[in-house]
Formats: structure tokens, C-alpha cells, sequence
């Protein structure tokens, strides 16, 4: 269970990108698939290769984010429809990727990985290790928050608001297709070069079918937490991934088989689109959200007594 949450968790990171071009460029954005393993496959070769963890991981950032260029560049210079765009960039990394591995997997047993002080401690499958991978997906959401709220994060959302509008008021909507395609997929990459180091290989498998957990983590935490300031919707990705990961760990110890996790990811995903359509869960989330209204209504009113003494 505490792996599952740990998965989770860094699963969350590749969660908070998807976020960025589903819900706040509104972009259907499928390079996720393929920017998976490039940010896993290159941080493996480099650290195979000897080079330092960290910079090997900032790397996969960037081989990311260079994915991510590469669609938005498609998208709004080439005037593809980005659902395809993403599709043929998707399809152009599966080849790279093979390229960058010299192979279909990647071992790295015996490699010196940031994971490895967390193993080498003991401390790897505990609660210590769920609490700083919490810390560093905070950070991660702060990072998000944070850039969203400046100047260009806000000229980001209001050209997945309204891109006319903001076209108005002079500024280029294909930059920021581009921008947030490539924080997007960098932070897809990152997430893989994590992945790839906590289970120890890179596969050129294992962004297969990412695009749905991504989804999910956002669509199922978004469908249990408030959506109304971006930070709660950001925080709420996080919860969202690690919620999804217990769900397929449950599944699992119900005896399950692997061959219908993507079954069970779908339907999942269905759930979280449908549940808040449903009015008994329109009513749950009113009556557990009633007590804070009320509560707000009466701290109001004696403020106003006081103010009126």
C-alpha cells in the first residue's frame, strides 16, 4: 500500500503537467505517451553512462519539454490539429526514444540514482519516504501556483479561457501553446526519469497509455475537491494520482490481473466524468459544503455586530 502511495506520488508530478494542457490551455494534448519515455530514457543512458542524478533528471526535463516544443510548433506554425499533432509527435518519440536506449530496456541495478540514498537508508516503502515525496510534490505545485499566477501564467489561462479575447489585447496564443506544451512535457519527463529510478529500468513500454492515468489524476481529484482557487485544483492532481494508484492497488489485491488495469483506469475515468452530473452526489458535496456557508454567514454577521457596538 505505502509503495502504491509513493507511485503515486510521483506519478503526480507527470499529473500536474497534463493539468497544464488540459485544463488550463484546454489542449488535448498525447505527446504525454511519448514524453514519458524520453524523460525516462534519457536520464537512464545518462546515468549509466556516469552521469550525476540530478543533472541527468534536469536533462529528462528538458528532453521533455523539446518534445513539447515540437507538437505546439506543429500545432500553431504548421496549423495541425493539435489532437494530431500530438499523435504524430507521439508516434516520432516511440523511434527516438529506441535510439536514445540503444535497446527496449534500460537496467539500472547497481546505478547510483536519486532514489538511492531513500533505499540505501531503509527508509524506501515507509511513511518517511511518502512524507518527502508529499514535500517535493509540494513544491512542485507551489512551482505551478506561482507561475500561473504571474503575467505570462495568467496570459496562459486566459488564452485556454478565451484565445480570441487575449489575441486582443495583443498577445501571441502560439507562444503560449508553446510554452505551456513544453512546461507540460517536461514535467511529463521528469516524472518519467523518477519512475525510471524508483523501479530500477526504463522500458520503451512504459508510457503506454500514461495519457488515461494522467487524466484520471486529474478528472478524479477534481471531481472530489474544489476546483475554486487554482491552487486547491492543483493540490487536488496530487490527491488524484495517489487515489488512482490505491484504486488500481485494490484492484490488484482483489485478485485482478494486470491485462485489465487500462480496463479499470477507463472506467475510473468514466466514473469521475459522470459522478458530479449525478444529483445525489450534487447533494452529498452541497450538504458537506452547507456547515462552511453557514459558518461564513455567521462569523459575517457578528463582525458586523461588532463593528456596529
Amino acid at each position: 500500500m505505502i509503495t502504491a502511495v509513493e507511485l503515486g506520488l510521483i506519478y503526480a508530478v507527470m499529473a500536474l503537467g497534463v493539468y497544464l494542457t488540459f485544463r488550463i490551455l484546454d489542449f488535448p494534448d498525447l505527446t504525454v505517451d511519448g514524453s514519458f519515455t524520453t524523460g525516462a530514457a534519457t536520464a537512464s543512458i545518462g546515468i549509466v553512462n556516469g552521469m550525476n542524478p540530478l543533472l541527468a533528471t534536469a536533462l529528462a526535463f528538458l528532453a521533455g519539454a523539446v518534445a513539447g516544443v515540437i507538437t505546439g510548433l506543429l500545432h500553431t506554425k504548421g496549423k495541425i490539429d493539435g489532437l494530431l499533432a500530438g499523435i504524430l509527435t507521439m508516434i516520432a518519440l516511440y523511434s527516438i526514444n529506441l535510439r536514445i536506449m540503444g535497446k527496449a530496456n534500460v537496467p539500472l541495478l547497481g546505478q547510483d540514482t536519486l532514489i538511492s540514498p531513500l533505499r540505501q537508508a531503509g527508509i524506501l516503502g515507509t511513511w518517511t519516504s511518502v512524507a518527502l515525496m508529499f514535500a517535493g510534490c509540494l513544491v512542485a505545485v507551489a512551482i505551478v501556483v506561482w507561475f500561473l499566477h504571474t503575467q505570462m501564467g495568467m496570459a496562459m489561462r486566459a488564452t485556454g479561457d478565451n484565445e480570441e479575447m487575449i489575441r486582443s489585447f495583443g498577445v501571441s496564443t502560439d507562444n503560449q501553446k508553446i510554452l505551456g506544451l513544453a512546461l507540460s512535457n517536461g514535467m511529463v519527463g521528469l516524472s518519467g526519469a523518477l519512475i525510471a529510478q524508483f523501479q530500477g529500468f526504463a522500458d520503451i513500454g512504459m508510457g503506454i497509455g500514461l495519457i488515461l492515468i494522467g487524466l484520471a489524476s486529474v478528472i478524479v481529484g477534481q471531481a472530489i475537491f474544489s476546483q475554486r482557487w487554482i491552487w486547491l485544483a492543483a493540490l487536488a492532481v496530487v490527491f488524484g494520482a495517489v487515489i488512482y494508484r490505491l484504486v488500481i492497488q485494490l484492484a490488484l489485491s482483489a485478485g485482478m490481473e494486470v491485462n485489465d488495469m487500462k480496463l479499470i483506469s477507463a472506467v475510473l475515468v468514466v466514473a469521475a466524468l459522470l459522478l458530479p452530473k449525478w444529483k445525489g452526489f450534487q447533494k452529498l458535496v452541497k450538504a458537506v459544503k452547507r456547515p462552511e456557508r453557514d459558518q461564513m454567514v455567521e462569523s459575517s454577521k457578528e463582525e458586523e455586530v461588532s463593528a456596529n457596538a
